[in-house]
């Protein structure tokens, strides 16, 4: 049986590997598209709805209009990585489109970006090297992660990655998530056993967990954003909250970039309550030059690339292209969750 696929994540496109021969090899008709594309793009390509039996996608505006449009012939989107916040779900199960997702396979990457991204705010990075580059010998003094308090928005796969690290590290970490349960509280006694070790006496790390956001914001000097987005939390990261915060916290996001209020953080760092903001994501993305936080000093962006790592691809791919098959031929898993 022939199935027309439609393929708009770009780290799909660009990176060679074993996920790409997977998907050849089903000898399905692929088309290429470079994403994240936007609701008139896709429709462009739709047409009449008789072109596509399924897409894998990246960051795609598939809304209620677009799955409406692609009628009838659609019947699955194969989601390449975890947030589905981009497709409307509730229109999905109505039109009996079928939604696969890939957990568990990039947190590894994410989780390292993150320490890029602290790393790259506390040093000074960019900026340093920039001025050896111009033949300049001008040093910035950092600060240090070890012996400091990270907080932690949203306890899932890469949270915890994300606590894991920072305890090795030598810094104490404060978590919150919207929901708590009996794993959750299982993990901190797990991370708390073993960094009881003597190994790491000389920053001995404590993790806890923080019931309320309000007991978050005002007792951490480092803020790493691990949240799903959902209509609920958008501008999670708002000006209440910023001002809740330590003067001088340093705040990282990997997640999605509506969950912060940008126009707040971009005050927030100028007036120094906020040391430093790295992100890799944004609101909306690509990246628009009226972006307020484009082009200010101490802001770290990078294009989204949590997840776009050689290893993180192939994962990702793989699961995509395996969901995408199963679902087309009837033996799918139900959708996975973040």
């Amino acid at each position: 049986m022939s199935f027309t696929v439609l393929v708009s994540t770009s780290s799909f496109i660009d990176t060679p590997g074993a996920h790409v021969k997977k998907l050849l090899d089903t000898g399905f008709e692929v088309v290429k598209a470079r994403g994240p594309l936007n609701e008139d793009q896709l429709l462009s390509y739709i047409g009449d709805g008789n072109r596509f039996d399924a897409f894998l996608c990246g960051e795609d505006d598939f809304n209620a209009k677009v799955l409406q449009a692609a009628q009838p012939k659609i019947k699955v989107i194969s989601k390449y990585g975890v947030g589905l916040d981009k497709i409307d779900l509730g229109q999905a199960e109505k039109l009996g489109i079928k939604v696969t997702n890939t957990p568990g396979v990039n947190h590894t990457t994410v989780t390292e970006l993150t320490f890029g991204l602290l790393l790259s705010l506390t040093r000074s990075i960019p900026e340093q090297n920039a001025l050896v580059h111009r033949g300049e010998w001008r040093r910035q003094t950092g600060r240090e992660l070890a012996g400091k308090t990270l907080g932690i928005l949203g306890f899932g796969r890469v949270g915890k990655e994300v606590a894991k690290r920072a305890m090795a590290f030598g810094m104490n970490v404060k978590v919150f998530n919207t929901s708590w349960s009996a794993q959750h509280t299982a993990y901190l006694e797990h991370l708390t056993k073993v960094f009881s070790d003597s190994l790491f006496q000389e920053y001995p790390p404590v993790v806890s967990r923080a019931p309320r956001d309000e007991d978050l914001f005002p007792n951490v000097d480092f803020l790493s954003v691990h949240m799903s987005l959902t209509r609920d939390n958008q501008h999670f990261i708002n000006r209440r909250r910023l001002n809740m915060c330590r003067r001088g916290v340093f705040i990282v996001n990997v997640s999605r970039g509506a969950l912060v209020d940008q126009k707040a953080m971009a005050d927030a760092v100028r007036s120094g309550q906020v040391a430093g903001y790295g992100a890799d994501v944004l609101d909306p993305e690509p990246v628009q030059p009226d972006n307020p936080l484009v082009g200010l000093s101490n802001v770290h962006l990078t294009p989204h690339v949590g997840s776009r790592t050689y290893e993180s691809v192939v994962r990702q791919g793989s699961a995509a292209v395996d969901n995408l098959i199963s679902a087309l031929l009837g033996t799918e898993k139900t959708r996975a969750s973040a």
